[in-house]
């Protein structure tokens, strides 16, 4: 076991259960629901953040970032099942992604994010933990636009 399991993840997969938090307060009919402007629907939030994670979980077996991936699974951005299941593949293979990296690669290789800007395994999941960070601050402002009450975890952590 690596000491990215040993030391970071236990802490990473609190930031995770937000976005399972998340979807137990949504229905099928909240995903559609958007702010106006330019804002994409609530359940494009979802997507996204779903194809975000993918991008990273490639990064720790490729070394190289890229952000292309996009899921072509129909219905996805409208269903809170098929999202939550979703999560669950994404949060295992991220899991097992980094389970798989010696210690020596967490230690010496880096992953390049592009533009000469390269990071080590830890680093990269720091770096993730950002982006459902903000993820989360963006749906927190949906949130309280529908009238949703915010579990206790999301009031201390992100609003």
């Amino acid at each position: 076991m690596n000491s990215i399991l040993t030391d970071a993840y236990p802490l990473f997969e609190l930031y995770q259960a937000l976005r399972s938090q998340l979807m137990d307060l949504l229905t099928d009919a909240d995903l559609a629901f958007t702010p106006g402007g330019a804002n994409p629907p609530l359940g494009e939030l979802c997507r996204e953040i779903g194809e975000v994670q993918q991008a990273y979980i490639d990064s720790f077996a490729s070394f190289t970032q890229d952000f292309a991936y996009r899921t072509e699974t129909p219905g996805l951005s409208g269903s809170v099942a098929m999202l939550r299941g979703w999560y669950t593949n994404l949060d295992a293979d991220l899991k097992a992604v980094i389970a798989g990296l010696s210690e020596e690669d967490v230690q010496t290789r880096r992953i390049d994010r592009g533009h000469d800007f390269k990071v080590p395994p830890r680093m990269q999941l720091e770096i993730y933990k950002e982006a459902l960070l903000i993820f989360y601050g963006k749906t927190s402002v949906y949130l309280k636009l529908m009238g949703k009450e915010l579990p206790p975890q999301w009031q201390h952590w992100i609003a």
